[in-house]
């Protein structure tokens, strides 16, 4: 089981180009991320993979979590690039452990 979580990020209207619905606006509609992969050890359900993707998406910025407890892996998507302070910490308040970026 794979838990995906996406948080605060309204579906663009128009077009998939930008929320304007123009393809020739430029780069400043053009919203950039960040994503990271990270390797936490420890979970083996999906149980496991909800715990982690909630904590996680309480992270400022964060935009879309997604847990795969088969792999340890953690893929998460942000505004900008995360502390990994910030990750570990979450992962831990899960009752996980932060390996490290995969």
């Amino acid at each position: 089981m794979t838990v995906e979580t996406t948080t605060g990020t309204p579906a663009a209207t128009g077009s998939c180009c930008s929320p304007s619905g123009s393809c020739h606006g430029g780069a400043a509609d053009v919203q950039i991320g960040s994503t990271t992969v990270y390797e936490v050890k420890g979970m083996t359900c999906g149980h496991c993979e909800g715990a982690v993707t909630e904590e996680i998406s309480a992270i400022p910025g964060v935009t879309s979590v997604k847990a795969v407890a088969a792999t340890g892996q953690v893929t998460v998507v942000s505004a900008a690039p995360l502390e990994e302070s910030a990750v570990r910490a979450a992962i831990d308040e899960a009752g996980y452990e932060l390996v490290g970026r995969a």
